[in-house]
């Protein structure tokens, strides 16, 4: 599995930025994402920039890598570290909900075979 790393870039050079890792300063390949700026915040698999992101999302991206590192080591103290999640009701993705909205439509009704009764009166 591959999971995502959010970086806040540190310098820039065309083709590469240097960004701060979590252990440490690195360079990662910008080449998906195009030229950024010192100070932008990067979303990185594998060594390589695949966009860029908000400081509110990376925040929450950092949090999240935090809970899970806290959960593999048997700490279960996270509920903070989800504190956009905490108290609201989950929401869907907008493809999602536009299909559960079409699937909950009501259906037209079914033609139904005439009763015993019914055909009587026909004959």
């Amino acid at each position: 599995m591959c999971i995502g790393v959010p970086m806040q870039v540190l310098e820039a050079e065309p083709g590469r930025a240097l960004c701060e890792g979590p252990d440490g300063p690195v360079f990662i390949d910008t080449m998906l994402v195009g030229d950024v700026e010192p100070g932008a915040w990067l979303m990185v698999f594998l060594g390589a920039a695949r966009e860029q992101i908000s400081a509110e999302y990376a925040a929450q991206c950092r949090d999240a890598l935090e809970a899970l590192e806290r959960v593999m080591r048997g700490q279960g103290d996270i509920d903070h570290l989800f504190a956009d999640l905490i108290n609201r009701e989950p929401q869907w993705p907008e493809c999602l909900t536009q299909a559960a909205s079409a699937s909950a439509a009501p259906e037209a009704p079914a033609h139904e075979a005439p009763s015993p009764s019914e055909k009587k009166q026909e004959t």
